[in-house]
């Protein structure tokens, strides 16, 4: 009973708790001195992060913390830089920086919209992965709006004329477009716009401020001369104009190209808004009025 059978096969032997988990230390690891992960398994309130973020060799540590942070939130959580600033002790100039290094490398996308109350807010949109699904595309069209249906014998409705565009699209020059055509009904009641009306307009008006035009110079040359009989379509009355006296590009100049320098697009650090300046900072509307709510927040 004692003879041992050569002939059967060894047992397999059971491994240790560490050599039992992938992450666990080793002893190459332990003898080199490097980290050594002693991991559980989360199975609530967790947050995947990618290595490509966790392990980036361009952002700084604060913008790695604060991308997993943004990452973690629920849908619709604040993340505007006095939320963030409120929350964590580093600064509202340093959270700004980080915030322009996640959007610089396409984990954060922010563009300015407005409302159907007519603020201008700021959207946010958190990518975990850029250069995938929507973040390569940009951010997702709105959905148009729907026009009530045509009632019985009403003649079908035609199409707004064509209106110039934009060479670019900036946040700021379409925002700034939108408030010239939103000011139109203060100088003639008729010129009342909808919401699609605005949407439709907003690039013609923008390529005007393109032609170095102050907004009160477009808001002048939409409003004056108009006919005295009830505008039927003043939507398309504008349109019309905006493509009839689009004035020209204005001649280029050695010496102004010299003295003026066009800046780059600056998010303001108080309230998101974009603006250009030669560094970043506070916007023209944050360094004149005093500290409170922002109105376009």
């Amino acid at each position: 009973m004692d003879t041992r059978n050569t002939s059967v096969p060894r047992h397999a032997q059971p491994r240790n708790g560490k050599e039992n988990h992938p992450s666990r230390g080793t002893r190459a690891n332990n003898r080199s001195g490097g980290v050594i992960h002693d991991n559980s398994r989360h199975t609530s309130r967790f947050t995947v992060i990618g290595n490509h973020l966790a392990q980036h060799a361009e952002l700084s540590l604060l913008a790695i913390g604060l991308a997993v942070h943004i990452q973690s939130l629920p849908g619709g959580a604040l993340i505007d830089i006095r939320t963030l600033t409120a929350r964590f002790p580093e600064g509202k100039t340093r959270i700004a920086a980080a915030l322009r290094e996640l959007e610089a490398h396409g984990y954060l996308r922010r563009t300015c919209e407005r409302t159907s109350s007519g603020r201008v807010i700021t959207r946010t949109v958190s990518c975990n992965q850029p250069g995938r699904s929507g973040a390569a595309a940009g951010p997702a069209p709105k959905p148009k709006a729907r026009r009530p249906p045509r009632r019985e014998g009403e003649p079908p409705r035609r199409a707004l004329p064509a209106v110039p565009q934009p060479a670019y699209r900036a946040p700021d020059l379409l925002r700034s477009a939108v408030e010239v055509l939103s000011g139109l009904r203060s100088g003639d009641p008729r010129l009342l716009l909808s919401v699609t009306d605005v949407e439709h307009l907003t690039p013609g008006v923008a390529a005007w401020l393109e032609r170095d035009l102050p907004p009160s110079a477009v808001h002048h040359a939409l409003t004056s001369g108009l006919p005295a009989e009830p505008l039927q379509r003043p939507a398309a009355f504008l349109a019309h104009r905006l493509a009839a006296q689009l004035p020209p590009v204005p001649p280029f100049s050695t010496l102004a190209a010299r003295d003026v320098v066009r800046h780059p697009l600056r998010t303001c650090d108080t309230c998101d808004r974009a603006f250009r300046a030669a560094e970043p900072g506070l916007c023209r509307d944050c360094l004149t009025e005093p500290p409170g709510p922002h109105p376009s927040n």
